[in-house]
Formats: C-alpha cells, structure tokens, sequence
C-alpha cells in the first residue's frame, strides 16, 4: 500500500483490496469546488464522486460499452484492460493491452486512450505497440491496425482518440510511452502531433494525416456535440492550454484558439497540464488537470473543479448518460451528474 492508499484509508475509516469491487454505498473521497452558479445546474450539491475500485498502478482511457452496459479503462503500466460492472466489480479484460513484445519496453507499455467507434468496436491507443487498433466487442474476431505510421514514420505513442460520426479518428502522440520519453533514439516524427486516420474504404483502414503540429505535448482529445470543433488538451505544465479548432470538410482543422490556460490554472491555485477530457450535451468541457476535473463552459469560463487529490487523467460519461467515470492515479472513481454526456 503506497502512501496515497494509507492517506484514503485514514480519510475514509476503510481498508481497500487491490482491483476488488467496494460494497454499495461505495467510500468517497474528495471535493466539489463551485466556482460558477451555473455549476449547480450540473452537479447537486449532494454529489460525492465514489471510489469503485483501487490498487492500480496508473488508470487512463475510461470508456463505457453501452449496449453491453460495463466500462472497459486501462492500466497503462500493467499493459492490461480491465472491466467493471456494479455486480462483478473490476476484472481483467484485455492483457496484452498495448504492447506484445518479447522483452520490456518501457514504464507504461499498455494501452492508454479508449473510445467506441460506429461499428461498436474498442478502438485503443497502444503505447508499446506504437499504433492506433480497432477490435470487435460484438461477436468474434481480434484487433486490427488502423495506423502505426505516418508517411513511413512510426509514431511515438499514441495517447488518446476520438472517434468521428463519419468514420474517421482523430487521436494525440505525445512521447510519454516510449522508454526515454522525449530523448527515446527510436522515436522517427518531426513532433508531437495531432492526427488524423480517414475512414475506411471497402474495409481499408483510411490515410493518415497530421492536422496539428504546434503543440508540446498534445494529450486528451475530444469532440464537440455537433462534430464541428476539435477540442485538444496539452499536458505541457510550463504551457498548460486546452485549445479548440474548427473542423474543416475534408477533416482538416483551420486555426486554434484557447479556450483555457496557465492564467485560469493560476487564478484556481492549480498546477500542472491537463490530461483528458469529455464533451457534455450542453457543449460544457470536463477537463483532468490539477489533481481532479475541471469544468469549463464552452468558452472557457470556469464553472467548479471536482477536487480529487490525486494526479486525475481521464473520464468518460457512462450508465444513461449522467455519470462521469474518472480514472485518478490509482483509483477508478465515478460522480452521479446532472449533466448528460454523449
């Protein structure tokens, strides 16, 4: 037990097993700050986020399967996909989840980023592996690439995705799986980019393209509800930003603003960059970053932070639409909303 478990047992009074499902009600843990009264509208002030599950090395890439009703996320470092349901709690799903070598690769080999695409299968950003997968969940078959290249170039490892009504994927590779990191010698792109793969053609996986080239260190990604605006977050934490471009016809972006940066960071006392995020029906931004959640309207304003406490990357909306699944650190943890995602 590390000293973040002993610092929650003495918080919550309760003693955890690693990866066991919690009897209902589940410990919480944590804080809403509210910032904005518009927060009130989307969490009651009787909201508590639950600890589900912990004993985790590092938990990334929620994503719930609605038509089977459970959420799949990763252990990036565990290099496995784990799936929980209120009745079974957390078990395995997937080892290898990202990374099928022989001998060791790196800190965190698995598989990071997950989303479902149109077809219903679990598209997955694999660290080890260095590529971008697609595998069915309904009826049989195993994975196949997307992309692992771009213009003859391996990508570093790719972080998370974002899946396109139209068929077509966008997702972020930064260096953060690769045994070096930055300074790894295998890796062979220019930067740190933000691609795209276009949809497939007579079941051909699509072409890749990079459509953003400037940012440090490009991490979560997400869509607006309409599917006109790309949401791209930086986990950079001397250039914290969560940046929104127009979606163009051909899938290309045109010119990025900043809908949030190291100013508001600052002005909320907060460190770091920011990590994951999602989309609510309302166009409102969940964002992980400074040890929890941040919410942001859709032009940036800071409505209220779900304080966790802990180093938070990722959430995903699950159930019928009003829960946020959030995985921190160790944990998996969810929050009831009255926000719906999509």
């Amino acid at each position: 037990m590390n000293l973040n478990s002993i610092l929650l047992v003495g918080l919550l009074g309760v003693t955890f097993c690693p990866l066991m499902a919690q009897p209902t009600p589940f410990p919480t843990i944590g804080q809403i700050v509210r910032v904005d009264p518009r927060l009130d509208k989307l969490i009651s002030a009787e909201a508590k986020v639950e600890v589900l599950a912990n004993g985790f090395v590092w938990t990334e890439g929620p994503i719930w399967v609605k038509d089977q009703g459970f959420l799949l996320f990763s252990d990036v470092p565990q290099n496995t996909i784990f799936k929980w349901t209120e009745k079974d709690g957390v078990t395995p799903f997937l080892k290898p989840s990202g990374y099928t070598g022989v001998g060791p690769y790196s800190d965190e080999p698995g598989s990071n980023g997950l989303t479902i695409d149109r077809q219903g299968r679990l598209i997955a950003c694999e660290h080890g592996d260095r590529r971008v997968t697609a595998m069915p969940l309904n009826g049989t078959g195993g994975k196949r690439t997307l992309a692992d290249n771009v213009n003859g170039k391996r990508f570093n490892s790719p972080n998370d995705v974002v899946a396109h009504s139209n068929g077509s994927y966008y997702f972020t590779d930064p260096p953060y799986g690769m045994p070096k990191k930055e300074k790894d010698p295998g890796k062979e792109t220019d930067g740190w980019g933000v691609y795209r793969i276009a949809p497939e053609r007579a079941g051909v996986p699509g072409t890749v393209s990079i459509v953003v080239s400037d940012l440090t260190r490009p991490n979560g990604i997400a869509l607006s509800p309409d599917e006109k605006t790309l949401y791209v977050a930086q986990s950079d934490p001397l250039r914290p930003l969560v940046m929104a471009y127009p979606l163009q016809a051909d899938g290309s972006v045109g010119k990025g603003r900043e809908v949030f940066g190291a100013a508001g960071m600052k002005k909320l006392g907060l460190e770091g960059g920011f990590d994951g995020m999602k989309v609510d029906r309302a166009g409102n931004l969940w964002v992980t970053g400074g040890g929890g959640v941040l919410v942001l309207s859709a032009t940036g304003e800071t409505l209220g932070f779900i304080k966790i406490g802990v180093a938070t990357a990722n959430c995903a909306w699950g159930d019928d639409g009003s829960t946020l699944y959030i995985t921190s650190d160790m944990y998996l943890c969810r929050l009831r909303t009255m926000a719906k995602g999509w």
